[in-house]
This record gives structure tokens, C-alpha cells and sequence, in this order.
């Protein structure tokens, strides 16, 4: 799709990008394109998470055992790193259909009731992630005024990842029971072309 730019400047109406082809809005399309965005820059959050963590682990073997001055703040910042990026990978891989599942039941069943097993597990996994929400915001909340003595930070900062993945979680999902009750191919929907 070629955006149409006026002459007085460069333009992109939110009309524009919402339409399909035909002029009409495909909301399957959007939702996949705006979880793809979430779903990318999560990942790529993740994975940022993880060389820093393990440039702050090398720091502290370094300070340890050469500078025989281990650094009081890396660990706990190894920590708080992780729960980050492990929160935030589970998520994605809920949108990418990585999460544990029991295939060989569903692929047992005739094609409808392995399609209502799918859209049963969808609606799990989503109310697992708007657990996570509830409580995680909860947790966040009830320790925001407490601070971690070695970072500065708030250990309610600590807590933020599960409301945030939660929301993610209920998004991907909500996303692949789009997919399953238009009929698109499932596969498809992790991976869909720009």
C-alpha cells in the first residue's frame, strides 16, 4: 500500500492506514499489525535485557576476582534485569505459539472440536495474563514506595513486568481467537508478512 502524500506536505491520514485494498477496514490485519509492533519491540526489549545482564554478571566476576571489589548493586540489577526480560519473551512467545501445550489431544479430535479446544486454550492463556494484570499491578502498587537500598529504584519497578506481559498476553491471545474464529490459518498469524 503507497501512502498518498499531498502536495502541502507529507501525509499519512490514520483513514488511510486502517483501510485494506478494497477500502475497507480489515481488522484482523490491524491487530496483527499493531501486535506484531508490540510483539517485535518486546522482543527486541528482551533481548537487550539479556546482554546487559550478562555485561553486569561479567562486571561482577571481574570486580570479584580481579579488583577483589565485587560491585554491591549487579546482582540485584541482574535480578531486577531478569524478571524483565523473561516476562516480556513469555509474551512473545504466546504470540508466537512457543507456550507449552498437550498437541496430541487436540490432534486426535475432528477438525471443530480441535478448533474449540484451540479457542478454549486461547481463552486461557488470556485469563491467565489478565491474572497477571490484576495481581501484578497490585503487587506494583502495594511496593512502589519501598526502595531497593543498593539501586535507588522502587521495588514496586520490580513487579511492573507482570501487568505489562500480562496485557500482552491478553492481546496475543485475543489475536489468535480473531484468527480462529475468521478461519485464518493459525500458523500464519505469528509469523504474518508485512
Amino acid at each position: 500500500m503507497v501512502p498518498h502524500f499531498p502536495p502541502g506536505g507529507l501525509h499519512v491520514s490514520t483513514r488511510h492506514f486502517l483501510e485494506g485494498a478494497a477500502g475497507t477496514v480489515d481488522l484482523k490485519s490491524l491487530v496483527s499489525r499493531i501486535n506484531r509492533w508490540f510483539s517485535d519491540t518486546a522482543l527486541w526489549l528482551s533481548a537487550g535485557g539479556l546482554v546487559l545482564m550478562t555485561a553486569i554478571i561479567g562486571w561482577q566476576v571481574f570486580g570479584r576476582y580481579v579488583l577483589n571489589d565485587t560491585p554491591n548493586w549487579s546482582e540485584r540489577l541482574s535480578l531486577f534485569l531478569m524478571t524483565w526480560y523473561i516476562l516480556l519473551a513469555a509474551a512473545v512467545g504466546v504470540r508466537e505459539r512457543f507456550h507449552i501445550g498437550l498437541v496430541f489431544f487436540k490432534e486426535a479430535l475432528p477438525g471443530p472440536a480441535a478448533l474449540l479446544v484451540d479457542m478454549l486454550v486461547h481463552l486461557l492463556v488470556a485469563a491467565f495474563g489478565a491474572a497477571m494484570i490484576w495481581y501484578g499491578a497490585e503487587m506494583a502498587a502495594s511496593t512502589w514506595s519501598h526502595v531497593i537500598p543498593t539501586l535507588g529504584l522502587p521495588v514496586g519497578l520490580g513487579y511492573l513486568p507482570f501487568p505489562l506481559s500480562g496485557t500482552l498476553i491478553v492481546l496475543f491471545s485475543l489475536e489468535h481467537l480473531l484468527v480462529d474464529l475468521r478461519g485464518g490459518n493459525p500458523a500464519a498469524t505469528a509469523r504474518d508478512a508485512s
